[in-house]
């Protein structure tokens, strides 16, 4: 077939090397405009900019696609299909009409659970047992167009969101290919989701990640792993930021948010039902580290309470 691509980050560019290698005709490759990064704030091309440099495919960063010249720019191209994944724009109608084959969306998630923004951290906070990858034909609606094919996986007890990203990705690369494949010989037709079922998966907030620690163990625990690495799991110790990457349910009680045991090689923590063993941590400014090297330069006692 011959495919616009149309993604962003990491998730995307595993899709684009998969669909490019299987042979697809990518005459354009649209990508969200350059943005400042790093402590320098230089202007940094997403990573599926940089592979679609590396493989030649000619790139396309407009700000909107609402602009009637972009939509000419892609209808131009001439492709039976646009592929999009975690592309970061919202597409309008005229653009979702363009293509024969119409916009067919890699979702993260096992539609209709989670639909929208941050699907993989949600089923984590959810302790949902499995999730997966849904290719999707794109409509106006939030995620609610039919879809063609869905592949599960299941989520390990020590997934964190960076983790079940990269397996979402590499399952995504190999599905939107199969679908592709067999889209295209007429073999595969997309199919409504059910009604029943469904929950929005709302965009990751930073405010989130304050820890509080009368919750139980157990949810605080599949937030730590929910927001790892982004934006990081966050209390306070003796008034200055601390991150948490890294924890493990623990037996223990105690007031939450109170220090049970400190040492030589573990932080117990009482929650509000139960406790975590904090296995990885981060001063502000500091290097992530696991407990033993923490307490090694900061000796702590127990009693002493993290949070507010």
């Amino acid at each position: 077939m011959r495919i616009v691509f149309a993604g962003t980050p990491v998730f995307a560019a595993a899709s684009l090397r998969a669909v490019a290698d299987a042979g697809h005709d990518i005459p354009l490759v649209l990508t969200r405009p350059d943005r400042p990064a790093g402590r320098g704030m230089k202007l940094a091309a997403s990573e599926v900019k940089q592979l679609a440099q590396e493989c030649g495919f000619p790139v396309f960063q407009p700000a909107t696609l609402k602009d009637p010249q972009a939509q000419q720019r892609i209808r131009d191209a001439g492709a039976d299909a646009m592929i999009v994944a975690a592309y970061g724009l919202i597409l309008p109608i005229p653009v979702l009409e363009l293509f024969p084959y119409g916009c067919i969306n890699i979702h993260a998630s096992i539609l209709p659970r989670w639909r929208g923004a941050a699907p993989i951290q949600r089923a984590l906070l959810a302790g949902d047992a499995e999730t997966g990858v849904s290719i999707m034909r794109m409509e106006a609606g939030l995620d609610t167009g039919p879809v063609y094919l869905v592949r599960s996986l299941e989520i390990d007890a020590g997934d964190t969101a960076g983790s079940l990203h990269d397996k979402l990705a590499a399952l995504g690369a190999d599905t939107i290919v199969a679908a592709l494949t067999d889209i295209a010989s007429g073999k595969l037709t997309a199919q409504q989701q059910p009604e029943e079922g469904v929950t929005y998966a709302a965009k990751i907030a930073k405010e989130e990640a304050a820890l509080s620690w009368v919750a139980d163990a157990v949810e605080l625990e599949r937030r730590i792993r929910a927001y790892n690495p982004f934006p990081g799991a966050s209390t306070t110790l003796r008034g200055e930021p601390l991150k948490i990457w890294r924890a493990r349910l623990a037996e223990g009680s105690g007031n939450p948010g109170h220090i049970l045991d400190a040492g030589p090689d573990r932080i117990l923590v009482a929650c509000g039902r139960g406790a975590l063993q904090l296995e990885e941590l981060q001063r502000a400014g500091g290097k992530r580290m696991g407990a033993a090297t923490f307490l090694h330069g900061s000796a702590l006692e127990a009693g002493e309470r993290l949070g507010a």
